[in-house]
């Protein structure tokens, strides 16, 4: 199926595509592209909020470390990343759920306003533990907004359009990560990271303002309005909320390094195993060709990756002496190249090779998470990570959009919901058990013994661990390598 022309597929799956071929006031010749009249509202509107969450995230990401150090919070660091994707796992699902059934308003409004109350959480925190909280708030939104902007896509767009939407997407990290950086790490050191969480729901308004109304007149309501609303499947709600428990008490267990520990471990991983099998595509874990092995190169790649990129600023910052804003920066030319990667996948003629694609794309990844820790050498010039990260967010960017493409090319309208749900469940769990993997390995060898990283006076870090950054990327690197096998087995034979 996924070898299906983007009209073939309209056909088979209705919604927009059969809306533009009727044609017209609303034909194919008025509508032009993602920009064109029909659709510009929308792609504004929705390529607004993923700004939204691209500033977050590279705003977040550069101010991480020093507010772990004022919250003595650096053994909880990677906690602080992993609980947003936790509680984004049972958000996901409901999310899907929620969008096939009444439409995608309602969950991405929803989202974003949990988005924003999470932020605000984090920046008023007393303790490493309310911050904790504030993050898991923040992917109960991400988590509803994620999985309702797939099915607007789904419904909204003709499949001719939808790269270019996802590309798009990929496009708004621009701009966020070289303005975020560089805003989140100039007000770090002189307002204080505070000020960096409580300021960012300020640009939720204009997403709200643009988003809501648009997806109202083009995505609004259940995909078929003939048809009775089912009731939500309270079977796949109890396996999200287990999945999230699971996830959450494994991450307890790795960060509690004790055999006491052993306990939780064990009831996280009963409630995980039939949540996993449950909620992904049967075959997801032997990597099955097609829809499967979609579903699980998206986590692979995600996983690896994201947990890799959450501790370079943290080894920038305690290891080589960089301040905030220099740290973040070393990531910043990510964003454009991950947008170029993004860009790369949607040439239509470049569609025959969209596997071959993904494969160089992982091994793209792989090598840049095991050439990162290089700088952990002082004879090694620190521009090395954003050399480094850029050429692994161009892999990201073909690898992440392609999947995005895949997926819906193989998802019926009503089922995009329950797909995407997947799909970002596979991704979201990736990187909480990726990144406790990771936080386990960093504090077993010291990594959480580290004093006071780098603040606005100069002063360095009170010790040097090199060995527990280590630890983090080079298994992160062998796990963007399997995804490369992976990468090979998407399209069904």
């Amino acid at each position: 199926m996924s070898a299906l022309e983007p009209r073939d597929a309209g056909v088979e799956t209705g919604t927009a595509d059969d809306a533009e071929a009727s044609g017209g006031t609303g034909s194919a010749a008025e509508s032009g592209g993602v920009l064109g009249r029909t659709y510009r509202a929308l792609s504004v509107g929705i390529v607004s909020v993923v700004f939204l969450i691209a500033f977050e995230a590279t705003a977040v990401g550069t101010a991480m470390p020093v507010a772990a150090r004022e919250l003595h919070g650096i053994p909880l660091y990677a906690f602080a990343f992993s609980a947003y994707f936790t509680t984004s796992l049972f958000a996901m699902v409901l999310s899907g759920q929620w969008a096939d059934r009444r439409g995608p308003l309602g969950p991405l409004a929803t989202g974003i306003s949990a988005f924003a109350a999470g932020l605000l959480l984090c920046g008023t925190a007393g303790s490493m533990w309310i911050f904790v909280a504030g993050r898991a708030v923040q992917g109960l939104g991400g988590g509803l907004v994620i999985v309702a902007l797939y099915v607007v896509i789904s419904r909204a767009y003709p499949k001719r359009l939808q790269p270019s939407i996802l590309a798009a997407f990929a496009a708004s990290w621009v701009i966020p990560s070289v303005v975020g950086p560089l805003a989140s790490g100039s007000v770090t050191e002189h307002l204080g990271w505070r000020w960096v969480f409580t300021g960012i729901p300020v640009l939720v308004v204009f997403p709200l303002a643009l988003a809501l109304p648009a997806i109202r007149r083009r995505a609004s309501g259940p995909a078929d309005p003939t048809a009775p609303v089912e009731p939500y499947d309270r079977r796949r709600i109890l396996l999200a909320l287990g999945i999230s428990l699971g996830a959450a008490l494994l991450q307890y267990a790795g960060q509690e390094l004790n055999w006491f520990a052993l306990l939780p471990a064990a009831v996280g991983v009963a409630l995980l195993v039939p949540a996993v099998r449950g909620l992904l595509p049967p075959g997801t874990g032997r990597a099955a060709r097609g829809l499967p092995s979609v579903v699980l190169l998206r986590g692979v790649a995600a996983g690896s990756f994201i947990a890799a990129e959450s501790f370079v600023p943290l080894m920038l910052v305690t290891q080589r002496g960089l301040s905030p804003t220099m740290a973040g920066l070393s990531l910043a030319a990510g964003g454009g190249t991950w947008a170029l990667g993004s860009y790369v996948q949607s040439r239509p003629r470049l569609e025959p090779y969209r596997e071959r694609l993904m494969v160089g794309g992982m091994v793209l990844v792989a090598a840049a998470i095991a050439a990162a820790p290089s700088v952990l050498i002082e004879a090694v010039p620190v521009w090395t990570v954003a050399v480094a990260w850029a050429f692994g967010c161009f892999g990201m960017g073909v690898v992440i959009a392609s999947t995005s493409v895949l997926l819906l090319k193989l998802s019926a309208p009503e089922e995009a919901g329950a797909n995407s749900a997947a799909l970002q469940i596979s991704d979201g769990l990736s990187n909480v058990l990726l990144l406790a993997a990771g936080g386990a390995a960093f504090a077993a060898l010291g990594g959480g013994a580290m004093g006071a990283v780098h603040d606005a006076a100069g002063a360095g870090a009170a010790g040097s661990r090199p060995g527990a950054f280590a630890a983090v990327f080079l298994p992160m690197a062998g796990v963007a390598l399997v995804g490369a096998w992976v990468a090979a087995r998407v399209r069904a034979r």
